[in-house]
């Protein structure tokens, strides 16, 4: 927490702060004295009236103390990483979270704090589409504005990983992804990012940072930003951290990166890359930048009311379609 603060004052540029997440990773796992320690250096930021300020949670860790710490710190949304209700993918995620205990806790997170999401993990090894389906129909009861779903990724040098456990079959991935589509729709969500979900006027002000390509800091072990057309990855080294070796790899960007990652980012939301904001921007058609007509002819991409987005039906194999554009 030294170290951070003195990273904070080394780097950031006193511009106006319109979001904060604190998370990737499990803050609320800090002591009492630890989180007031931290909210005392985030008063470093200028913070814009109309800001959005999210900090993770685990649901273990919430309690009416803790809430009212956040709230008055001026924590206005609250990330709950619930993942299921199952008792079977629990105990698969080390988990022991249960309906009862979690909507107990968010209804008491809704007495300050009403901006909340739930992340969901789904394609678990051994998981029905019925454990699916309840888990959704579990998230509706919450009465919550945020949904953030992510298929189990089984990476390497993990627990998972090194038990030999294989990913459920694609065809599966693909039918659990569509049924959470179609519920949450039903449910009352707005699909406007491939893996999110939220109530008319609660989307993550923060990620659309990140998918409109914008400009961001990142602070602390292994944060990542986006300043002065570069990107860079701090390191994961306590020790470098603390001696104040706080930048692992940077990338400066040249027109042509800024115009990629525009594509890649941009086309993860639903409605798509608007084409006048893309020209506004890089002064570029982006039809004659990039093979646009060759996937509008395949279907792959839509283009519609000035914007060209992936088709809906072709969501799921969103990287094979960015790797033909990009």
């Amino acid at each position: 927490l030294n170290t951070l603060e003195k990273e904070i004052k080394d780097r950031y540029m006193d511009e106006i702060i319109d979001t904060i997440y604190i998370g990737g990773g499990t803050p609320s796992c800090l002591t009492f004295d630890e989180l007031n320690k931290l909210f005392e250096i985030i008063k470093i930021f200028k913070l814009n009236d109309i800001y959005e300020f999210t900090f993770e949670c685990n649901i273990n860790d919430i309690n009416e103390n803790l809430i009212k710490l956040l709230f008055k710190n001026k924590v206005n949304r609250i990330s709950i990483g619930v993942e299921s209700f199952n008792k079977n993918n629990l105990i698969f995620m080390n988990r022991d979270a249960n309906f009862k205990d979690v909507k107990e806790k968010i209804n008491m997170c809704k007495k300050y704090i009403n901006n909340i999401n739930v992340d969901l993990i789904y394609a678990i090894p051994s998981e029905s589409i019925f454990t699916l389906k309840k888990d959704l129909k579990l998230i509706k009861k919450l009465k919550i504005n945020h949904v953030s779903t992510y298929s189990l990724m089984i990476e390497p040098n993990t627990v998972i990983y090194n038990k030999h456990i294989n990913p459920i079959e694609d065809t599966l991935d693909l039918k659990m992804y569509n049924i959470i589509r179609k519920k949450l729709k039903r449910y009352g969500f707005n699909h406007y990012e491939i893996s999110n979900f939220s109530k008319k006027g609660y989307e993550s002000k923060h990620n659309l940072v990140y998918w409109n390509n914008k400009e961001y800091y990142g602070f602390g072990l292994g944060a990542s930003g986006y300043i002065d057309d570069i990107r860079y990855t701090n390191t994961k080294s306590l020790s470098d951290y603390l001696n104040e070796k706080y930048i692992k790899e940077q990338e400066i960007l040249s027109d042509k990166d800024k115009m990629d990652y525009e594509i890649i980012l941009g086309l993860r939301k639903i409605k798509g890359i608007n084409v006048k904001e893309f020209h506004d921007k890089y002064h570029v058609n982006i039809q004659s930048k990039y093979e646009i007509e060759k996937l509008l002819k395949t279907k792959e991409l839509i283009y519609k009311k000035g914007n060209i987005f992936i088709n809906p039906d072709k969501l799921y194999i969103m990287n094979e379609i960015l790797l033909k554009l990009v």
